[in-house]
């Protein structure tokens, strides 16, 4: 199947800048680019318009990358954290998704969605994690992520501290079976 040719809207991580003429596969173009307003098929009479809005385009561009700039700046070194059920091991029952970061940050006062928030994969284990948070497709924060089992396990993983289980102490087993030692 031929490629699709789009004028890229906004800058799009990974594809190109506001502005270029790019080629992708219609699956991308269609599910993704196209409906979510970050681009345009390239015909004669985009093109046209483009150039024309180009200036303005690129003001409201500004505008928002400052606006969320300012933002960053605000909540750098965001850290949430989520209270989840976990094995002794500190696996996860479940997982953390880009749903649950976007509630809890939302909660600590950073508004998103949970199309902001770039989780590769869920987090599925307990400890802290470093969450990249798109508030712009020019301006990207770290948010961490602290999964415990109970608010005093999220305090001592922000310490450092470990939270595995401690090991009892085992008595020591004296001779097998009767067998007395052997005498060297």
């Amino acid at each position: 199947m031929a490629n699709v040719d789009l004028i890229l809207l906004q800058r799009v991580e990974k594809l190109g800048q506001m502005g270029e003429l790019v080629a992708v596969k219609p699956g991308y173009a269609r599910n993704y680019l196209l409906p979510q307003g970050k681009a345009v098929r390239a015909t004669k009479a985009n093109k046209e318009r483009f150039e024309r809005e180009r200036a303005n385009l690129e003001a409201q561009n500004i505008k928002r990358r400052d606006e969320a700039e300012r933002v960053a700046e605000r909540v750098a070194g965001l850290s949430v954290t989520l209270i989840r059920q976990a094995s002794d091991a500190g696996a996860l029952y479940g997982s953390v998704s880009s749903r649950d970061i976007a509630e809890a940050t939302t909660e600590a006062g950073l508004g998103i969605t949970r199309n902001q928030v770039l989780l590769v994969h869920p987090i599925k284990a307990l400890g802290i994690s470093s969450v990249r948070v798109e508030l712009h497709p020019e301006v990207i924060i770290e948010v961490k992520v602290n999964v415990a089992r109970s608010p005093e396990e999220a305090e001592k993983q922000v310490r450092g501290e470990s939270i595995a289980p401690e090991e009892e102490e085992k008595p020591e087993l004296g001779p097998l079976f009767g067998q007395e030692e052997a005498e060297a």
